[in-house]
């Protein structure tokens, strides 16, 4: 039986919380103790004499009482309360919380792994897991390790059955052809032209042996009337989804592939409509509900008009390609671009103002709400609502997403259970990965769940401490203090929402986008009001009166809270701090999402074991270093930063997309651009993406003006009469950290004293490998290698098979140079594609032949 303490002190500690049932758990008398340790009594939780044994009412708390202070006795303390602990943890249903965790686990190995696993190591790993799971003593360490292993098994398996199910056909080269196809979605840009998803019925000139299924391409102009369900043909260029456009960064081809994508491009000419073809059922229905969002679409952005009804039709029916770059950028500093991406707040609120207001009208009628279970009618509608405002947002993974999570707790309402649990947060995980197990390596899913994980936590936390407060009776107060505290209420209740959400997701953020929001808090405080009382209030109640014409005015205020957020998110733009943060350790974010998991799983003080992980994270979190020199995929671009905080680049006119990028990696402030070599005949035609195949060089000595120092020194190792390129920096130039760039080949000299090439002349080339440091040769047809194993060389060839290069130069001499490329295996089956395209394979770009022009047209 229990041991009774003597007498009580500040010794005491609480081994275990309140027992389920209201009651005593008697696994827990009977357990063998250390007589040195300490012993465990029962007490009731509001005795405040010393605790004995009693056979009066169920006690409802168990405490370990010290015996000893020794190291020794301490430890068999803590070890008790934690075991205890975790007996609880169990019994309350913890180890459900873990089975996503261990899914997503899973599917993070599959996706990362170098190779495409076969079924059959897959089969006999689980049967050896789940054997295990079964033979093993129930409830021991050992089976939990084992159960755990068949979990990322599984979340695996539900992997490899997701990239076999999709299966798309990407493009394995650029090509020109003529295509016939029908049209699946067609999306207004900002500039005025249109982006269209496509599925191909034919081609042809040439015809494509191994043609995708679905492509995307713009278009200038599309017809009048077109529309989803109709048949396009038009001349397109079509080229294969790109990769990262640096190592560890968004991989396009990944996601391409598991949204069926196979190539994307635009039109030569064209598109024209065509006769129509035959449609199945499922087709007509698509393109039905797709017309409708197109016709909501056109109908808000020309009630609305500008900025302001691009974002309506955004949070109305998901078209978000119109809305203008520099709205979208003042969104993502201040951290309200979640506000236009169709979500779950848009999700929670629809909901909630559906099911509210049907709650308030079941009051109107109390016969009616005491015969009836008007909660869970109201529930049910406030489920039909989420399922049409999904289907008519287009249904986006993210939305898609929302409401699973919504789903599951409004039926749990339905069935009379809580709503609001992390266990129904662990059951729509659970669904999304196994629909979608590779959405758990996107940002998407991972700060999704994230902010979810943590407000669910935060709430029963504070469910806890209100109940606890319960009992305390609270005087009596006048409606305007009443008022007042209402509203701190309200205010304080959003600023922690924004708190706990903007901590819970800022790790995943700057890992995946290397950036932050400082004043995301402050900016989500001034805007969210205006969203949750004006603007989403309105696009409900403008959906209700569009069939009847009587959306006007609903939109008309939906169109001034919208302008009241864009000034909000640029008035906090044009103050916030910082925005890029740079490169940041994986292994942080890994221990920052322990710590919390641990944080919002557990129930007990096991909590404090996120402690030591967060401590972890944020010790490790410091900026990684970062590379000395960025390649993009195509062989083009070069880029690298310079010792004023600037990005230097080889093109006049860079990848828009991947300047940001490179600047938010290398913590850049703005873009400094290639200058035209002195002496250069004509301006450096490479620059806008022609490729001369003449070459221009001159004697060293006349170009490198003879005795300039940090030239002589990089020519030093050359004969007297070696020819080099014409774009090498004049010694005046090499402070400014630009590249210098005639028709062939550019140079620049890193802060360090490196001297970067770029160029696509392989003679030049070769010649550069007795004093550069980094050499991008912009040519397939040549496998180039320095003799001197110091110097960087990454040919086009390199970069169509492995994707966009990172080089780390040495810091010490002696080290060895290293460059990292974006994709480590081309055995996958979304990077498969590449080792097809002509620049993969040795060959130079495919050229069209031009026809030869008439004999009188020449003589004119």
């Amino acid at each position: 039986m229990a041991q009774c303490a003597g007498e009580t002190g500040a010794g005491w500690v609480e081994a275990m919380s309140e027992i389920s049932a209201g009651g005593l758990d008697e696994r827990f008398l009977f357990r063998k103790m250390d007589s040195d340790a300490g012993a465990l009594i029962v007490t009731r939780p509001a005795d405040s004499a010393p605790p004995v044994q009693s056979r009066g009412p169920p006690t409802r708390w168990v405490r370990f009482v010290p015996q000893a202070s020794n190291p020794g006795a301490m430890l068999a303390r803590a070890a008790v309360s934690v075991r205890v602990a975790a007996t609880l943890e169990v019994e309350r249903g913890v180890l459900f919380l873990l089975v996503p965790v261990f899914l997503a686990l899973g599917a993070f190995l599959y996706f990362g792994l170098p190779f495409e696993p076969g079924v059959l190591p897959f089969a006999l790993c689980l049967s050896a897991a789940a054997g295990a799971t079964v033979t093993l003593p129930r409830g021991r360490v050992l089976q939990l390790a084992a159960l755990a292993i068949l979990l990322m098994l599984c979340g695996m398996l539900l992997a490899k059955g997701e990239t076999w199910r999709m299966g798309t056909k990407m493009l394995g080269g650029e090509i020109s052809t003529r295509i016939t196809g029908r049209v699946v979605a067609v999306d207004p840009l900002s500039n005025g032209r249109a982006r269209l998803t496509i599925d191909l019925m034919a081609t042809e000139r040439p015809k494509l042996r191994y043609a995708p299924d679905r492509i995307r391409a713009t278009a200038r102009a599309v017809p009048a009337g077109t529309k989803a369900g109709s048949t396009i043909e038009g001349l397109v260029r079509l080229r294969p989804p790109s990769g990262p456009v640096r190592p560890d960064s968004y991989d396009f081809s990944f996601e391409s592939y598991f949204d069926g994508i196979g190539a994307s491009g635009y039109f030569m000419s064209g598109p024209e409509l065509v006769d129509q073809a035959g449609q199945s059922t499922s087709d007509r229905i698509g393109a039905a509900i797709e017309n409708i969002r197109a016709d909501i679409a056109v109908r808000v952005t020309r009630r609305i008009g500008g900025a302001e009804g691009e974002i309506a039709a955004a949070l109305m029916v998901g078209v978000r390609a119109g809305i203008p770059a520099e709205v979208s950028e003042a969104l993502r500093r201040t951290g309200l671009y979640h506000i236009i991406s169709i979500s779950g707040l848009h999700m929670a609120l629809v909901a909630g103002l559906v099911i509210g207001a049907l709650r308030a009208g079941f009051a109107l009628f109390p016969g009616l709400a005491s015969r009836r279970p008007v909660r869970k009618l109201a529930a049910a509608a406030g489920l039909a609502a989420i399922a049409a405002y999904l289907a008519i947002s287009g249904g986006e993974v993210a939305a898609q997403r929302s409401f699973l999570m919504l789903a599951v707790m409004l039926v749990a309402a339905m069935v009379d259970r809580a709503a609001l649990t992390m266990r129904n947060l662990a059951i729509s995980a659970i669904v999304v990965l196994a629909i979608a197990p590779h959405e758990a390596t996107g940002p998407s899913f991972q700060m999704s769940f994230a902010a979810t994980a943590a407000l669910v936590g935060a709430y029963a936390l504070w469910t806890e401490r209100r109940a606890a407060a319960a009992g305390f009776a609270h005087p009596r107060q006048d409606l305007v203090l009443w008022a007042v505290k209402r509203l701190g209420a309200v205010t304080a209740g959003l600023l922690l929402t924004s708190l706990v959400a903007g901590l819970a997701t800022a790790a995943f953020g700057a890992y995946h986008f290397q950036r932050i929001a400082p004043l995301s808090l402050v900016a989500n405080l001034a805007a969210m009001p205006i969203v949750s009382i004006v603007v989403v209030p309105s696009a409900i109640m403008a959906s209700i009166a569009m069939p009847f014409g009587l959306d006007g005015p609903f939109l008309d205020a939906m169109g001034w809270g919208i302008s009241a957020m864009i000034g909000v998110a640029r008035w906090f733009s044009d103050r916030s701090p910082i925005d890029a943060v740079g490169l940041i350790s994986g292994r942080s974010v890994v221990l920052l999402t322990i710590a919390l998991i641990i944080a919002t799983v557990a129930t007990t003080r096991l909590r404090l074991a996120a402690l030591p992980f967060a401590l972890a994270g944020l010790v490790t979190l410091g900026p990684v270093r970062a590379p000395d020199v960025l390649v993009s995929e195509d062989g083009r671009l070069v880029g690298y930063r310079t010792g004023e905080g600037l990005l230097a680049v080889n093109r006049q006119r860079p990848n828009v997309f991947t300047a940001e990028n490179w600047k938010r990696t290398l913590k850049a402030e703005g873009l400094h651009k290639p200058q035209i070599a002195a002496g250069a005949d004509t301006a450096p035609k490479s620059l806008e993406g022609d490729v001369p195949a003449a070459k221009n060089r001159r004697d060293a000595t006349s170009l490198f003006g003879g005795d300039a120092p940090a030239l002589h020194m990089a020519t030093s190792g050359l004969p007297p009469d070696t020819m080099v390129t014409n774009a090498a920096l004049e010694p005046e130039d090499a402070s400014s950290g630009a590249f210098s760039c005639d028709e062939v080949t550019c140079v620049a000299w890193l802060p360090s004293g490196v001297a970067i090439i770029h160029t696509t002349d392989a003679e030049e080339a070769r010649i550069a490998c007795s004093f550069a440091g980094v050499i991008v040769l912009d040519n397939a047809t040549v496998p180039l290698r320095c003799a001197n194993p110091a110097v960087a060389v990454v040919t086009k060839r390199d970069l169509a098979r492995h994707g966009s290069a990172a080089v780390y130069l040495p810091a010490n001499a002696g080290d060895a140079v290293n460059v990292g490329f974006a994709i480590g295996s081309i055995e996958r089956p979304w990077h498969r594609h590449r080792v097809f395209s002509r620049e993969a394979r040795g060959f130079p770009a495919y050229q069209r032949k031009q026809s030869a022009a008439p004999a009188s047209a020449a003589n004119q």
